[in-house]
């Protein structure tokens, strides 16, 4: 299970300096998540009051239970690992941009297997109009090439 936010790399320039992140969700959130169905693509993460949060993130009720599917989350992140990617982010003048959120399977002390459900943030640069732009001509020169280069062989 891995849902990704297609959006991110063509938004922004990624950094490539990540940090893995627990959710705080409900049951049927989770199970929502496990089933491939969400969408992080015009999320963001704002950090108040010393916590981090998941704003925008759309994540549908599955069944008969009823919530706000683009509620607020709270992301599970240590004291230390907030303020390290906050100082990062203010000193480069940069945005935390959730990438993907996805599966990790561990084992707990009793020897019980544990689906965590864990999301990747990184930091990124807002991308201008004219560097979109030149991104997707480049995306169509390599696609060309590549094309080319089937056919001849």
């Amino acid at each position: 299970m891995k849902m990704f936010n297609k959006r991110a790399r063509f938004e922004y320039e990624l950094m490539g300096e990540g940090i893995e992140a627990g959710i705080s969700l409900k049951g049927a959130e989770a199970k929502s998540i496990r089933e491939n169905r969400g969408d992080i693509s015009r999320s963001s993460v704002r950090i108040l009051n010393g916590e981090a949060y998941l704003i925008n993130a759309n994540i549908p009720a599955t069944g008969i239970q009823k919530y706000d599917p683009t509620r607020t989350r709270k992301l599970l992140l240590h004291k230390r690992e907030i303020i390290s990617i906050l100082t990062k982010a203010k000193q480069q003048k940069l945005q935390i941009v959730p990438v993907r959120v996805y599966n990790k399977r561990s084992l707990r002390p009793n020897g019980r297997k544990s689906r965590l459900i864990k999301i990747y943030l990184e930091l990124g640069k807002s991308k201008r109009k004219f560097e979109k732009k030149e991104s997707i001509k480049l995306k169509d020169v390599q696609r060309d090439i590549e094309t080319e280069l089937k056919n001849s062989v």
